[in-house]
């Protein structure tokens, strides 16, 4: 089988030359009312009290839904005004001829990532990531904790606003420089700590096409082991800066993710459309973004995180649909509403990543603090899906123990969701100079841990 990309050619001339339609015509007249029709026509329907549904008929049902639904919409390009569109059979070639499995990183410390089955009981892929931005000098030590982290098969930097003194403003020659220093000291970070082949995520502080390209390098940069992201713009949309990403990406040869977020309480409605348009953005994601593995983080509009029973149905459900039938390689990104060091982000976590691996998910952990606060994030929240989640595997759990542990669970934070508290930022849940969480951090975490056993919770040790 052959990697992606698939006809490169022919995406970019579709972005040119595809059907004309604006932006709000393809929100409005488009988008939604394709979405409404196939939720009716496929009988689509959000169980409030299934967080964790053990129906293969829906899991089967939101995967045609998906694909009627994107084989009516496709991707708009933004810059052109042109819609990006398949037929059945070219989307049925790209998910044949996608291998579903890549080996990440280099020498003793790459790592293979593949496609999961609902209720599989290999280890799932974990990248460990901070997801918020940080100050400067908060970069190597926070990426070193990070890159410490033993179930961390990769890692994804923190994101730099601003260098040396100076803010970074994308698309401006202080955005190249801030992300040329990103990638080198990430570089720095992973032989420091010992894992100078590891799977590293960048460049995330290059928003811009030209920042992504100045950061490609093989002897300080970026590698051709390490993996880039082309993102989309939601819902469905990519544009020439996006595009350009992807084709310097494929031509230099590293690994390319698909980075996406449907929106619920958006133009995706709710639970139902939220899960479809997150199926729509995995095709997508292999035809127009054309990614080796995706970065999917469905997300509440008002409360930016997706560990309420809403969003956690979404992502059981569209992991089920995708293992069931495709071999996509994805990764399940956890957005917390409660910030580090509190007992209420650790059950996030362990929900997360609980729900996510059982339906069929690696694992992406995580943004915490509703992804808003600066240097608000720290390897323990990761540490605490991926136990939970590589536990999971190792134990077996089935999907209705899982629904039954993630009810429990969410009685015990999803009322406070709202009102989530804020936590304590790195450098007070941190040792920054030893990389080491606080004595305080330690203690809860090791007092959260005895709890969610005592209610079921699976650990890998």
């Amino acid at each position: 089988m052959v990697t992606p990309p698939w006809r490169i050619n022919e995406v970019l001339d579709r972005a040119q030359n595809g059907p004309v339609c604006l932006e709000k015509d393809f929100d409005l007249k488009l988008l939604v009312p394709e979405l409404q029709r196939v939720i009716k026509d496929y009988g689509i329907s959000f169980d409030p009290a299934t967080p964790v549904p053990q129906d293969d008929s829906l899991a089967d049902s939101l995967w045609n839904a998906a694909m009627d639904f994107y084989l009516e919409v496709g991707t708009l390009c933004t810059d052109t005004h042109r819609r990006i569109l398949f037929t059945e059979e070219e989307m049925n070639e790209a998910l044949g001829n996608f291998p579903g499995r890549f080996t990440l990183g280099f020498g003793r410390d790459s790592k293979e990532i593949s496609n999961r089955q609902i209720e599989d009981t290999r280890r799932p892929f974990c990248l460990f990531s901070p997801d918020i931005t940080c100050d400067e000098d908060l970069f190597v030590p926070m990426s070193m904790a990070y890159l410490q982290e033993p179930l961390a098969n990769g890692v994804c930097a923190p994101i730099l606003d601003e260098l040396e003194g100076m803010p970074i403003r994308s698309g401006s020659p202080s955005e190249v420089k801030g992300s040329v220093a990103h990638a080198m000291m990430f570089r720095e970070a992973a032989r420091r700590v010992g894992r100078p082949g590891i799977f590293l995520k960048s460049v995330g502080t290059a928003e811009s096409d030209a920042a992504q390209i100045a950061a490609s390098n093989q002897e300080w940069g970026e590698r051709l082991t390490d993996g880039r992201f082309v993102a989309s713009i939601t819902e469905l949309k990519v544009n020439n800066s996006l595009l350009n990403k992807m084709v310097h990406f494929h031509t230099y040869g590293c690994f390319v993710g698909c980075l996406a977020g449907p929106i619920l309480g958006g133009y995706a409605g709710g639970p139902e459309g939220t899960a479809i348009v997150g199926i729509a953005y995995h095709l997508m994601g292999l035809l127009v973004n054309q990614a080796h593995f995706m970065n999917y983080f469905p997300f509440h509009l008002k409360h930016t995180c997706n560990t309420m029973r809403e969003l956690l149905w979404v992502i059981s459900t569209t992991y089920q649909a995708l293992a069931r039938n495709s071999n996509f390689v994805s990764m399940s990104n956890g957005f917390a509403a409660a910030g580090p060091c509190t007992e209420m982000v650790l059950r996030e976590a362990a929900t997360h990543g609980l729900v996510s691996v059982v339906s069929g998910a690696n694992l992406w952990e995580m943004a915490v603090a509703k992804n808003k606060h600066k240097n608000y994030a720290t390897p323990m929240e990761a540490r605490m899906a991926a136990e939970v989640g590589c536990g999971a595997a190792k134990e077996k759990v089935s999907r209705e123990d899982a629904n039954e542990i993630a009810l429990t669970l969410l009685k015990t934070y999803e009322e406070n969701i709202e009102n989530a508290p804020l936590g304590k930022n790195f450098r007070e849940c941190y040792d920054v100079r030893r990389c080491k969480p606080s004595a305080e951090y330690m203690a809860l975490y090791k007092k959260t841990r005895k709890e969610l056993e005592d209610v079921g919770i699976p650990f890998i040790y």
